[in-house]
């Protein structure tokens, strides 16, 4: 596996994207996330967007993270928050998600923010079991959904 660092805008982003968001709508029976997100969100020093692609090309999973510092929507100064974690229904069981994780924590420790964040649904039991695992606690709500009873939230501290 090949991790590499796109644009949110990437069409292999957008790709993997498209099947996340089909994957949301059909577990929550909606529209999928309509958090607002745009490219430049995830453009270092501010952020990182990652996709795992394998040995042929193709895309597999991918996943992000962007700063939010303190405001109205229950953020902190020195958050990064991940987003469009997602691997590929083939591709799982292979250890991606864990991979770029790890290497998103490691790029926000390295930009300075000081707390990882996400925000997950209570129909995702792989994602929190992960996140758990990752050690990640629950934590106050925050962000589009903060408001929805499935929505459950999460954070990890960046810095030792």
């Amino acid at each position: 596996m090949n991790i590499r660092r796109v644009s949110f805008d990437h069409p292999d982003a957008v790709k993997l994207n498209d099947r996340v968001q089909l994957e949301y709508a059909e577990r929550y029976q909606d529209e999928g996330d309509v958090t607002p997100l745009d490219a430049t969100m995830f453009e270092p020093p501010k952020g990182l967007y990652l996709i795992a692609y394998d040995e042929y090309g193709t895309p597999l999973a991918t996943g992000g993270w962007r700063a939010q510092d303190l405001n109205d929507e229950g953020y902190s100064d020195g958050d990064a928050e991940l987003k469009r974690m997602y691997v590929a229904p083939e591709a799982r069981g292979l250890g991606l998600a864990r991979r770029i994780l790890a290497a998103l924590e490691d790029d926000a420790r390295a930009a300075g923010r000081v707390r990882m964040v996400l925000e997950t649904g209570t129909k995702q039991p792989e994602a929190i079991g992960l996140y758990t695992s990752s050690g990640y606690e629950p934590c106050s709500k925050f962000g589009h959904y903060r408001f929805d009873e499935l929505s459950r939230c999460f954070a990890k501290p960046l810095t030792v």
